[in-house]
């Protein structure tokens, strides 16, 4: 199956840039890979978030069809992992579309997640939650993602998350949300209770519904079972500023040598993987080789003139007094930036350098975008992989909702979902991503529908 055309095109429209401070701190990173080992094991979570947990109402607005409630909690990721969101983050805010009559005895809430560039709530309420009201008496709950909106972090610029690690975040912090909002509804006496959302926020609904301890109506829309395919060999990848990313990788040896050794990987070698797409992909990589990095573009220039002088000076004047150590640590430091500067650097094309060092300087570069791509597939699939999450406790609940023609969220080379979640049901529509986003919401609704409607007739009482 081919990919769309329109997908391709609209991304092509955007010039923005993803991750442009790079992966994020090795710090975050590891804080936030050890909080997914406790997030992605259900018995483990399960009193993460208290069935009591607090969640405050701010305003009340009548409208002809429906009450509108915006509300406002603490995220409770705050509290586990503190410091790791932005302080305009940590504050979780919410609306409620309530129908003013039900057309049963049941009270049914979908809680719908944000998908990329949903910024505030007026696009699910005016493409989802009103017509939810009109066509099936349900509500919504709408819940706004972390980095977007009224909490989008000052210095960042629109929906572009600076860090890979803010990704993560928002992951973590929407499966904890989630929860208290699922808690909330059920002291209110609402129910069923489900979860839905389109590309990015069908993911996070996913994520959350792996979470909760009892069945529930999941429709994940425009989403697969990985982030990583998005943004490795999606039309998204495109966005992404491999560059900054390719010199943290290769300057930080702590990303090589710690955070890799972290990574698990759901039943299926990311890395092995990462090999396997990029053999058989060669138009991404390709597409690598046109960053023109260089050295001076990464200030290695400065650093290996002044390093270079250390070297000297302290093996020369002061080479008695230098500690053995330190004498080794210098000379390595400088072979280590030798190697940087000869990688990066736009001389490597000059007359100076041989056909055999050119081929060896060209090969350098290549391995370092092969193994910033399956390092980036390898930290993905630690955050975003369901197989790294609990099943739901009922996977016939959860109807898949795909695009056949998707090109910003593609199915190759990873697991399936019906592997994943045996009993799920995948519906496919014609098309690519965003026609599906701009005229399927109809068939999301159907399936959402479809979903609690299978739910009642399995538990209802």
């Amino acid at each position: 199956m081919g990919v769309s055309k329109l997908d391709v095109l609209y991304r092509r429209l955007l010039l923005t840039k993803l991750f442009i401070q790079g992966w994020g701190r090795p710090e975050d990173l590891k804080r936030i890979f050890e909080f997914r080992k406790i997030i992605g094991n259900r018995e483990k979570c399960q009193n993460l978030v208290s069935r009591d947990y607090p969640v405050h109402i701010n305003k009340v607005e009548e409208h002809s069809d429906c009450k509108l409630l915006d509300g406002h909690f603490i995220s409770p990721l705050a509290h586990y992992v503190p410091g790791i969101m932005p302080s305009e983050s940590v504050t979780a805010r919410f609306q409620f579309i309530v129908p003013k009559t039900w057309n049963s005895k049941h009270r049914p809430v979908c809680i719908h997640l944000a998908g990329t560039g949903d910024h505030y709530f007026w696009r699910r309420r005016t493409l989802m939650a009103r017509p939810m009201i009109k066509e099936a008496s349900m509500a919504s709950v709408l819940l706004e993602n972390p980095y977007y909106g009224y909490r989008k972090p000052k210095d960042q610029r629109r929906s572009c998350l600076k860090n890979v690690s803010d990704l993560f975040v928002m992951g973590g912090a929407l499966v904890l949300e989630s929860a208290a909002l699922l808690h909330w509804l059920e002291r209110e006496g609402y129910g069923p209770l489900g979860m839905t959302g389109i590309s990015m926020g069908g993911h996070m609904a996913s994520l959350a519904v792996s979470n909760w301890p009892k069945p529930l109506p999941l429709v994940p829309c425009l989403s697969w079972s990985t982030a990583s395919g998005v943004f490795t060999t999606g039309v998204l990848s495109k966005a992404v500023n491999w560059r900054e990313l390719e010199k943290q990788y290769c300057t930080q040896s702590v990303y090589e040598e710690e955070i890799i050794q972290m990574l698990e990987y759901c039943g299926t070698d990311s890395f092995k993987m990462g090999q396997d797409f990029v053999k058989n992909s060669p138009s991404s990589v390709d597409s690598l080789r046109n960053l023109e990095l260089n050295s001076g573009m990464l200030n290695l220039d400065i650093r290996s003139e002044v390093l270079s002088s250390e070297v000297s000076r302290s093996l020369g004047t002061n080479k008695d007094s230098l500690d053995p150590s330190a004498e080794e640590l210098l000379v390595q430091e400088a072979q280590k930036m030798q190697y940087v500067n000869q990688t990066f650097s736009p001389t490597t094309s000059n007359k100076d350098f041989s056909s055999e060092g050119k081929n060896l300087i060209r090969g350098r570069r290549d391995r370092l975008q092969r193994e910033s791509l399956r390092f980036m597939k390898g930290v993905m699939d630690e955050c975003t992989h369901v197989a790294n999450f609990s099943v739901p406790v009922d996977p016939t609940l959860i109807i898949v909702v795909q695009a056949k023609e998707d090109a910003y969220v593609p199915r190759t080379g990873v697991r399936s979902l019906h592997e994943i979640w045996p009993g799920c049901e995948i519906r496919y529509l014609d098309g690519g991503h965003i026609s599906a986003y701009l005229f399927k919401q109809g068939l999301f609704r159907q399936a959402i529908y479809d979903a609690f409607e299978r739910f009642l007739q399995k538990y209802a009482v």
